[in-house]
């Protein structure tokens, strides 16, 4: 790994714990154990470091849900990872990382947001017409619009002002947000097979 990537990975950890705004420069550097002048000649500023580190857990979350796909049997159960791996990605967020971002370095979370809308939306249309096809969503359902309505929803979720964080829990906003979805879209054949996954993750105690 290179010294750039290093910085890049240790940043990113001490965002997702403390925040963006608790974390500066100096913190970075110390933990890395190197000067604050070796770190600005790989970063212009702190906001560019941020952007690097967007764009590095945008490729990384790319990664991982194309394999979740890949490895899924069924529809059902490739939402059911999806939602799992969400909720552990938050689980391991500062609850201030999104706040900070949207607030104040915007062009870090218009690219992480733009890159989300479009690979979402491509993602869950090929899931519900995987779904369709294999008898586990209901045939009527418009796979494009129903990928659009997720999409806007899925940025609900994310919304301060609608789910404030001093009172809502995001696992518990993604949990439910996941619920409505499955029982708007899910066949009888598809309900069952959704009780069964959810069954055997709260026999294993991951907390779904």
């Amino acid at each position: 790994m290179s010294t750039k990537e290093q910085i890049i990975e240790q940043a990113g950890a001490l965002f997702l714990r403390y925040g963006i705004r608790s974390v500066s420069m100096d913190d970075i550097a110390g933990k890395l154990g190197m000067s604050k002048k070796t770190l600005y000649q790989y970063f212009e500023a702190k906001s560019d470091l941020i952007q690097h580190v967007t764009i590095s857990y945008i490729q990384k979350d790319l990664e991982i849900f194309g394999a979740i796909r890949d490895s899924a049997d069924n529809a059902v159960e490739e939402l059911m990872n999806f939602a799992q791996y969400l909720m552990e990605t938050i689980r391991q967020v500062s609850p201030t990382v999104m706040y900070d971002l949207q607030k104040y370095y915007k062009n870090s979370w218009c690219k992480m947001q733009e890159v989300h809308n479009e690979y979402v939306y491509n993602s869950i249309k090929d899931n519900i017409e995987r779904g369709q096809k294999q008898g586990l969503y209901r045939s009527e359902i418009n796979a494009d619009i129903a990928s659009r309505i997720y999409v806007e929803a899925s940025h609900v979720v994310m919304d301060e002002d609608v789910f404030p964080m001093k009172k809502y829990k995001k696992e518990e906003i993604v949990k439910e947000f996941i619920h409505q979805f499955v029982h708007g879209w899910a066949s009888d054949k598809g309900l069952e097979l959704w009780k069964e996954h959810i069954g055997e993750q709260q026999s294993d105690a991951v907390g779904y």
